[in-house]
C-alpha cells in the first residue's frame, strides 16, 4: 500500500516557525565550532554552520525534526508506490521570496538544478537512483526512480537539497550578515503566502550565530555569551571536562560515519601496498579509545561499522588473533625492510586540527608508528601532508555511504577503481542478499588496498543552555535551528 506521513509534523513546524519572532534581546546565540566564514558557504560542499543555514533558510522536499526523523517541508505529504520507484509529493501552498507561488514546474527546476551542482560528490552518488522528476498537475512533483532507495527520503532531507529559485529558499527564516555573525529571522506567513497561524502557546525566536574555535566556543558558553555549542568533534571534546557545566551536561549523539587516516598519494614510503598494510596493523585502536575516553566512540579495523542495516558479517575486524605487541612486531619488520632496501628513514607527515584531543590522538599515533620504526610529524589541518584525518558522519547507515566517500569519483586523494565497480554492481544487484555480497566484496578490497585507514566512529558533542528546550541527541547529528529556536510563551 502507499504510504503517507503524518501530517501533524507538517502543521507543528509550521506553527512553530511562523507563531512569532520573538525580539533581538530574545535572539537564540548559537556557536558552531568551525571557520568564521563557513555560515556564509554557498556550494555543495558545506561544513556544519553552512549546512545550518541553508536548512535554516532553503526548505526542501523534506527535512529533519530535533530527532533526526524526516519530517515535511515544501511538501506537506507523499505517496511511494509499492514498487518504491515513484515518490510522489503533494506541495504545499505559498510562495518563493519573490512572490510567485511554489509549483510543481519552479520546484522540478529547483531540483534538477541541485542534482546538477552535486557532480563529483559522494552525495551525488547516493541519488544517482533518480531516473527522472516531472512536474504533475498544479503543485505535484513526482521523482522517479531505476531502483527502490530504502534511504531516498533521508537523502532528500539533507541541507544540500535544499531549493532555491530566483537564487533564495523560501525560508522559514531569512539570512543577514553582520560581520562574522549570521543573523537568521523568522519569515512573517504572509510574505511566505501563507495564512496566519492560530494562536500557540509556542513562539520561535531569532537565532545570531557565529563560528569559532572550540577553545573560544567552549570559553563562551562557560561564561554564558552564548545559549548553544553545535559541531563538537574529537578535537575539543577533553575540553568539556575542564568546564564548571554544573546541569548542562555535555550530549553525545551517537553517530556513525568514517574516523580514520586518509592517504594524500601513494608515492615512497606509501606506494608499498604492504607498507600500508603495517602502518594500519601497528595503531593501537584502543589505547586511542582510551585516550580520548568518549563513551560514544567505537574502534574499529573495518570501513563499515558493525551493526548497519545491510552488513552481511562476512568482513570481520582485522588481526583478532594477534596481540598488539605481535602486530607492532610484524609491521617492524616490514619497515625494516623498507628501510633496508631504499636506504631511507621512514618519515611521515599527518595533517590534523588544533585541540587537546587532536594533541592525543598525534601522540598515539606518533608513538604506534614510532614503535615500526616511522617517524610521524604533525602539520596544520591545510597544509600539505602525507596523511589526513577524515571525521565524517554518515547521512544513512548503509553500506553504499561508506564506499560512496571512497570512490574515485569522489575522492581527491588515491583509491581503489576496483572496489567501485563492486560497489556500482552491488547498487544495481537484482536480490538484497547479492546486493551486500558485493558491498562486502568491495569492503574487503578497500581494506586490502589501505588507502584509508579506518580507526573508529566520529564523535559529535553539543553545549545546551538551559534557554534551548528542544535539543534531543540523534543518530544522525540532526539539530535543525527553527526548532531550536523555540520556545513556550
Amino acid at each position: 500500500m502507499p504510504r503517507v506521513p503524518p501530517s501533524h509534523f507538517a502543521l507543528t513546524l509550521l506553527t512553530l516557525t511562523l507563531s512569532g519572532c520573538g525580539n533581538d534581546n530574545d535572539a537564540v546565540r548559537v556557536t558552531v565550532i568551525g571557520d568564521s566564514a563557513s555560515p556564509f558557504e554557498s556550494g555543495t560542499r558545506l561544513s556544519l554552520s553552512g549546512q545550518l543555514v541553508r536548512a535554516a533558510t532553503a526548505e526542501g522536499l523534506v527535512g529533519f525534526d530535533d530527532q533526526g526523523r524526516v519530517i515535511p517541508a515544501l511538501a506537506d505529504r507523499w505517496i511511494i508506490t509499492d514498487d518504491g520507484l515513484s515518490y510522489i509529493f503533494r506541495l504545499r501552498g505559498g510562495t518563493w521570496r519573490d512572490g510567485s507561488p511554489i509549483t510543481g514546474e519552479t520546484v522540478k527546476t529547483a531540483l534538477n538544478q541541485n542534482l546538477t551542482s552535486l557532480r563529483g560528490t559522494s552525495l551525488a552518488l547516493a541519488l544517482s537512483d533518480i531516473a527522472d522528476i516531472r512536474s504533475m498537475a498544479g503543485r505535484v512533483v513526482e521523482i522517479r526512480l531505476t531502483r527502490p532507495s530504502p534511504d531516498f527520503l533521508q537523502l532528500l532531507a539533507q541541507p544540500e537539497l535544499g531549493l532555491f529559485h530566483q537564487a533564495k529558499g523560501a525560508g522559514p527564516f531569512a539570512l543577514k550578515r553582520s560581520g562574522q555573525n549570521a543573523l537568521l529571522t523568522p519569515i512573517p506567513p504572509e510574505k511566505r503566502g501563507l495564512p496566519s497561524p492560530d494562536d500557540s502557546d509556542q513562539t520561535t525566536r531569532k537565532i545570531n550565530l557565529t563560528a569559532v574555535s572550540g577553545k573560544l566556543a567552549t570559553a563562551q558558553f562557560s561564561n554564558a555569551k552564548v545559549d548553544l555549542v553545535l559541531g563538537g568533534t574529537f578535537a575539543d571534546y577533553p575540553r568539556i571536562s575542564r568546564l564548571a557545566l554544573g546541569k548542562n551536561k555535555p550530549r553525545l549523539d551517537p553517530v556513525t560515519g568514517l574516523f580514520g587516516l586518509s592517504l594524500t598519494h601513494t608515492n615512497g614510503l606509501l606506494s608499498n601496498p604492504t607498507a600500508r598494510q603495517a602502518i594500519a596493523m601497528a595503531i593501537d585502536r584502543e589505547a586511542i579509545a582510551s585516550a580520548l575516553s568518549a563513551p560514544t566512540y567505537i574502534s574499529t579495523t573495518r570501513l563499515l561499522p558493525p551493526g548497519i542495516a545491510d552488513d552481511s558479517g562476512q568482513v570481520d575486524e582485522r588481526w583478532t588473533g594477534k596481540s598488539m605487541a605481535e602486530r607492532q612486531q610484524s609491521a617492524s619488520a616490514i619497515i625494516a625492510r623498507w628501510i633496508t632496501a631504499k636506504h631511507h628513514n621512514a618519515n611521515l607527515t599527518l595533517a590534523l586540527p588544533t585541540g587537546p584531543g587532536a594533541d592525543l590522538l598525534y601522540n598515539r599515533l606518533k608513538t604506534d608508528l614510532g614503535q615500526i620504526s616511522i617517524t610521524l610529524t604533525r602539520v596544520s589541518d591545510n597544509a600539505p601532508a602525507d596523511l589526513r584525518l577524515i571525521d565524517t558522519v554518515a547521512r544513512y547507515a548503509r553500506s553504499a555511504w561508506f564506499l560512496h566517500q571512497l570512490d574515485c569519483t569522489a575522492n581527491r586523494g588515491p583509491c581503489t577503481a576496483s572496489a567501485d565497480r563492486l560497489a556500482a554492481r552491488a547498487n544495481l544487484a537484482e536480490t538484497p542478499k547479492k546486493s551486500t555480497d558485493l558491498a562486502a566484496q568491495a569492503e574487503a578490497l578497500h581494506l586490502q588496498n589501505n588507502v584509508y585507514i579506518p580507526l573508529g566512529t566520529p564523535i559529535r558533542w553539543s553545549l545546551v543552555g538551559t534557554k534551548i528546550n528542544t535539543f534531543t541527541v540523534n543518530r544522525w547529528g540532526q539539530h535543525p535551528l527553527p526548532t531550536l529556536a523555540t520556545t513556550r510563551k
